[in-house]
C-alpha cells in the first residue's frame, strides 16, 4: 500500500512557475513508477508526465513537453512536477498517481493502482 499526498497547488499568473510536491508513505517507494495527471473542468483526467523508479526514464505529454519537469528522490520518498511558463490552460486539479514497478511505464490512468487527492492549480491571464 501507498499513500499519495500532494501540495504545492496554488493560483498564479501565465508566464510563472510552480512547483508540485507528492510525499509518499512506505519503504518501498523507489520501487514504484510514478506519475502526474490533471483534470481540468468539464474534461478527462489526462496523462501529464511520468518518471521510472529508477529516475532513468520520464515521459511527458506533448502540452507541457519542454515548460514541465518529473523528477524524484528516492530517499524523500517524494516525486516533484516543476511547472514553468505556466498558461492558462494549464488550469486543473493535478494528481499524483503510482504503480508498483510496471513492466512498460503506463500512460494512461487506468495503469495507476494508487492516488493521491490532488492539488489545484490555477493560471489566470
Amino acid at each position: 500500500q501507498v499513500q499519495l499526498v500532494e501540495s504545492g497547488g496554488g493560483l498564479v499568473q501565465a508566464g510563472d512557475s510552480l512547483r508540485l510536491s507528492c510525499a509518499a508513505s512506505g519503504r518501498t517507494f523507489s520501487l514504484y513508477t510514478m506519475a502526474w495527471f490533471r483534470r481540468a473542468p468539464g474534461k478527462e483526467r489526462e496523462f501529464v508526465a511520468a518518471i521510472s523508479w529508477r529516475g532513468g526514464t520520464t515521459y511527458y505529454a506533448d502540452s507541457v513537453k519542454g515548460r514541465f519537469t518529473i523528477s524524484r528522490d528516492n530517499a524523500k520518498n517524494t516525486v516533484y512536477l516543476q511547472m514553468n511558463s505556466l498558461k492558462p490552460g494549464d488550469t486543473a486539479v493535478y494528481y499524483c498517481a503510482a504503480v508498483r514497478a510496471p513492466t512498460v511505464m503506463p500512460r494512461g490512468p487506468t495503469g495507476y493502482d494508487y492516488w493521491g487527492q490532488g492539488t489545484q492549480v490555477t493560471v489566470s491571464s
